[in-house]
């Protein structure tokens, strides 16, 4: 059988150049202590829209929305997705459960358990395929090289 359950959009969406959320109708929680992985289709990507992955807590009680993004290989900018589209799928798990702070994650996703942890986030040039990042630490500190990736989106730090 299938590894993952088929997520459908419950509106037709315009995408231009920017990540949307789109609203998929399906609530947590997932059930059974379940968590899931949101991740795209191949034919959602081989049509040049990118599903950004994501964790489904057994916990969540919000509405599941799938984060995507236009392909920057794609000829137009553009995409339309029609109401129902199967974009995104949902492959189940059952999470290790490990000691941590007790945090009430409601039906608030994306980020509502703490703030971001990207610490060097830099805009992708092709004029300047490297970068210096300085990191300190009480009285340490160094300064890495970064070599950007253009063309698959990994940044490469020695």
């Amino acid at each position: 059988g299938s590894a993952g359950v088929d997520l459908a959009t419950t509106h037709a969406v315009t995408l231009l150049d920017s990540m949307v959320h789109l609203p998929t109708g399906v609530h947590g929680p997932l059930g059974e202590g379940r968590s899931a992985l949101l991740l795209g289709r191949s034919s959602t990507t081989l049509a040049g829209l990118f599903v950004l992955p994501g964790v489904i807590d057994a916990d969540y009680t919000g509405e599941i929305k799938i984060m995507a993004k236009i392909m920057a290989w794609m000829p137009t900018l553009t995409c339309m997705i029609p109401q129902g589209a199967q974009i995104a799928q949902l492959v189940f798990f059952i999470a290790v459960q490990t000691p941590s702070v007790d945090n009430v994650r409601g039906n608030a996703g994306f980020g509502s358990t703490g703030p971001p942890q990207i610490c060097w986030a830099q805009q992708v040039s092709l004029t300047r395929p490297t970068c210096q990042c300085q990191l300190a630490w009480r009285d340490q500190h160094v300064t890495l090289t970064g070599l950007i990736d253009t063309g698959a989106n990994v940044t490469v730090i020695s």
